[in-house]
């Protein structure tokens, strides 16, 4: 029968076709994280150790829903003025009023002054590509529409932006010998691009890095900012998931607003509420004065209206409960304390392990320095891909970890394998 098929298909193919038969269709890569899990999944390995998960992990290695979240979810199901009508294009307006004030702070000018708009989004993916989108159309580049983007950064930032037609730029990040922060090379190429560039900044826990701006740095990165009139394209997807404070992690966006540095904000509640599969977000843009933003909204709302109508309302009442309730948002900031704190012991103990007892070779403060859920580890692709196949501890080839993914019962079997290939490759 295949065969059959197929020589219909060449006979056509030979003759003007009616329609597209999509035989031509380029097969593309599979998603390289995707992939990993399922390698993980098919593994039967009983020590494997899966490091390259994005989503929080308890300490049996399972996801955890997060305590407030079950209560905000017994208070929805018990509410009978609920239904299941479509929310406004723009979302869930107790949702994204509650959630511009997280990111921005209750008291910021932006709000105050009624020139933020916010609007609901399929998490912090859908607020990236919204926002992209909307740069697309509107903003006045200097020259061919282009993204400056950290390198590394998040895979999924290139297709978006391209997606939209705006091409991305590498942008010194990431030192490899120091396993830090390249602050000269970024300063570096916020002085080298056109004035009014458009420049992607991770407003906490950098991901994959780990790496952020220490308060002192993101000033000096702010004041060449202003000097060159760039356009800040925040992505916050660890609010509260870096330090444990809320507060704390929204400090850099905070500061360009109050420097008055023209700016968008893409904010995810995936990590700091484990609602991932609910795709909670926002895109929440600071304009110049209130009808600007007035003109802003209209537009978003077209954009919006065309790709996806009007966002789902499930998670936005859920994050929208927490977010104003009092009682739940307390209780909410003590699971993301509990969150971030299982993940800054295993730092401690991933350094202790390899400095004190196996003494592997070289530098790994590093370790305890960078912050959230991921870290470079600062292994080489070769011995990343020594520990997949012969360790069976799964984690991308540019040695990024989950320390989500580790544990009390699977940190000391990770260790050792670490010492193993660093060893190997420090005697080779």
């Amino acid at each position: 029968m295949a065969n059959r098929l197929k020589q219909i298909v060449s006979h056509l193919a030979g003759k003007e076709m009616s329609a597209e038969l999509w035989q031509d269709v380029p097969l593309a890569p599979p998603d390289s994280i995707f992939q990993l899990t399922a390698a993980y999944k098919a593994d039967t390995f009983p020590q494997k150790v899966n490091l390259g998960v994005g989503a929080y992990r308890d300490d049996n290695n399972k996801p955890w829903i997060l305590p407030v979240v079950k209560k905000a979810t017994s208070i929805l199901l018990n509410d009978e003025t609920l239904d299941h009508e479509y929310l406004p294009i723009t979302g869930l307006a107790d949702f994204t009023s509650a959630a511009a004030k997280l990111i921005l702070g209750a008291d910021s000018p932006a709000i105050k002054e009624g020139r933020t708009v916010s609007v609901q989004t399929i998490s912090g993916t859908g607020a990236n590509h919204l926002g992209a989108l909307f740069l697309s159309r509107f903003y006045k580049f200097n020259g061919t529409p282009k993204v400056y983007l950290s390198n590394p950064t998040w895979a999924n930032h290139h297709a978006i932006f391209r997606n939209v037609g705006i091409e991305p730029v590498d942008y010194a990040y990431y030192d490899p010998k120091t396993i830090g922060l390249d602050l000269n090379g970024f300063i570096e190429a916020l002085n080298n691009a056109p004035e009014r560039s458009v420049f992607l900044l991770h407003a906490c826990a950098h991901n994959p890095t780990g790496v952020d701006p220490t308060q002192e740095q993101w000033k000096e990165i702010a004041k060449v900012i202003a000097a060159k009139k760039h356009y800040s394209f925040f992505d916050c997807a660890y609010q509260g998931f870096a330090s444990g404070d809320l507060d704390k992690d929204a400090w850099a966006v905070r500061y360009f607003v109050a420097q008055g540095l023209p700016l968008l904000v893409c904010q995810s509640f995936a990590k700091n509420a484990g609602l991932y599969g609910e795709r909670v977000g926002a895109l929440h843009v600071v304009s110049a004065d209130q009808e600007t933003a007035n003109r802003v909204k209209s537009q978003l709302s077209v954009l919006q209206r065309s790709e996806i109508s009007n966002p789902p309302s499930h998670g936005a009442r859920l994050v929208s409960l927490i977010l104003n309730n009092p009682e739940l948002f307390e209780e909410w900031k003590r699971d993301i304390q509990t969150m971030a704190g299982r993940i800054i012991e295993m730092r401690k103990e991933l350094h202790r392990l390899l400095t004190e007892e196996l003494h592997t070779p070289g530098n790994w403060d590093h370790i305890v320095n960078q912050i959230g859920m991921f870290s470079f580890t600062g292994i080489s692709p070769k011995q990343s891909k020594e520990l997949v196949e012969k360790s069976h501890v799964y984690l991308t080839g540019n040695g990024r970890i989950s320390m989500a993914g580790l544990n009390s019962k699977n940190i000391r079997y990770f260790a050792s394998e670490l010492d193993k290939v660093v060893q190997g490759s420090a005697s080779s």
